[in-house]
């Protein structure tokens, strides 16, 4: 489960006070590297993480997640593993594992210690150099994987206590790794419960990176409650684009105990400016914060409202996410996908004013079944809620749906907006999918839109 947040009051803002700059590193031979503010794969090829932490640690015996984060479209999995310290200790053998269910359903590895979460603050959490011990204790199975593996040194790895010498502590640490032999493409999370409220890691982030041989450092920041504004986020990762210096938002949720963040501005700014994100988590959380599960009992056919959104909505992981191209040519792990036939789309009437409208598309269709999605669009007033409605002609029915609430009554299906894309501002569109069946014939039928 994942440690609930606890944040102190905001501090005051400080500004850099130098903007770092820095050129093409020396990269690691065969892994990924980091270069001018942007992380790269084994060839090259930039490498934008998309995708979702899973509780290994916890639930060791749900290995099918992996094949599962894929299908939903992720490139990227953050796999929490536990030191021994504070939980059971993921042996060696077991990493080794995980990294080869990550390969062989094609995503790359950000493997992470869960014992530092709260140092300083939380009892019986560990500092970042005991989490390097168990790192340099696992060297084996992480040494030749580098074009598939970034080492995560110690998830959130002070709370809101003590954060004071987090540059000093990690710039160590990361020294203490690569003199252990590891060239893998390192990963720091900030302090203050990953937050970084007060800036420590935003402001030292140029020293860090110094701190490494390879300069081959990833930073990390967990946007919670502290991230409930679209100026504190933009400002936060604007900082380091500028300064180019690599960030990645490591964790974050649509909600949480310690307020609401921005996920829509979260995920739409990181996909303007080539920005990864791995948001909280797959499923089993516990400790009040079981809302953050995307998917329920680990079942892929129930994705949560956050699972929706984070999967299928806009600027997510199906329309945004891609495969590193270290796994170009090697065979899928799935069968192979359905015939994508043309799309066609029944163009909508103009809106009236103050209402809706919903127009329908085949995206892919294949023998017996078919992907459709339904764009809706407010007419010349915002509206606050939308049902689209519509009925099959052909015996056609729907049996997966995302980004809306879909019943069926005989031939006939009205969608709802869910919690997220309900409100529209005039002329704003969204749009929802679903998967369906068909036999004999999949004629197009009209949808009507209505305002609430």
């Amino acid at each position: 489960m994942k440690k609930l947040l606890s944040v102190a009051g905001v501090a005051l803002l400080t500004v850099l006070a130098a903007v770092f700059a820095f050129g093409q590193p020396a990269h690691a031979a065969a892994g990924f590297s980091v270069a001018n503010g942007r992380l790269y794969d084994a060839n090259g090829t930039e490498f934008v993480m998309r995708g979702v932490s899973h509780a290994h640690t916890w639930y060791a015996q749900q290995t099918s997640s992996f094949a599962n984060i894929k299908a939903l479209g992720a490139n990227s999995v953050r796999v929490v593993l536990s030191s021994g310290d504070r939980w059971t200790r993921n042996t060696a053998s077991d990493v080794a594992n995980v990294i080869s269910l990550c390969k062989a359903n094609k995503l790359i590895c950000v493997l992470e210690v869960h014992d530092t979460t709260g140092y300083g603050e939380q009892s019986g959490a560990i500092t970042l150099d005991r989490a390097v011990d168990y790192w340099l204790s696992i060297a084996s199975v992480l040494q030749g994987q580098e074009k598939y593996v970034i080492v995560n040194i110690g998830n959130e790895p002070y709370g809101n206590q003590g954060y004071a010498t987090w540059a000093t502590d990690t710039g160590n640490a990361i020294k203490r790794l690569r003199s252990g032999g590891l060239t893998h493409t390192i990963m720091v999370d900030a302090p203050n419960w990953g937050q970084d409220w007060s800036f420590t890691m935003r402001d030292n982030a140029g020293t860090v990176f110094a701190a490494d041989p390879q300069k081959n450092t990833v930073f990390s920041i967990h946007m919670y409650g502290v991230f409930d504004t679209a100026a504190e986020i933009t400002d936060y990762l604007g900082r380091f684009r500028t300064a180019g210096l690599p960030i990645v938002v490591g964790e974050f949720g649509f909600n949480h105990s310690d307020g609401n963040p921005d996920e829509d501005t979260i995920m739409a700014y990181s996909q303007a400016n080539g920005i990864g994100y791995l948001g909280w988590s797959w499923s089993g959380n516990g400790g009040g914060v079981e809302y953050l599960d995307m998917v329920t009992n680990f079942d892929p056919n129930q994705l949560t409202s956050w699972g929706q959104r984070i999967f299928n909505g806009a600027n997510g992981i199906k329309a945004t996410a891609k495969e590193a191209s270290v796994y170009a040519g090697t065979t899928p792990p799935t069968t192979t996908p359905p015939t994508t036939a043309p799309p066609t789309t029944l163009p909508p009437t103009t809106p009236p004013p103050g209402g809706c409208t919903a127009s329908y598309t085949i995206v892919n269709s294949w023998q017996g079944g078919f992907q459709g999605e339904v764009k809706v669009t407010a007419g010349a007033a915002a509206i606050t809620g939308w049902s689209a409605r519509w009925t099959f002609a052909s015996g056609q029915t729907v049996t997966q749906s995302w980004n809306a609430t879909i019943s069926g009554s005989g031939a006939t299906y009205t969608a709802r907006n869910v919690d997220y894309n309900g409100r529209l501002g005039a002329g704003a569109s969204t749009s929802f999918g679903f998967i369906g069946s068909w036999n004999g014939s999949n004629a197009i039928p009209a949808v009507t839109c209505t305002a609430s």
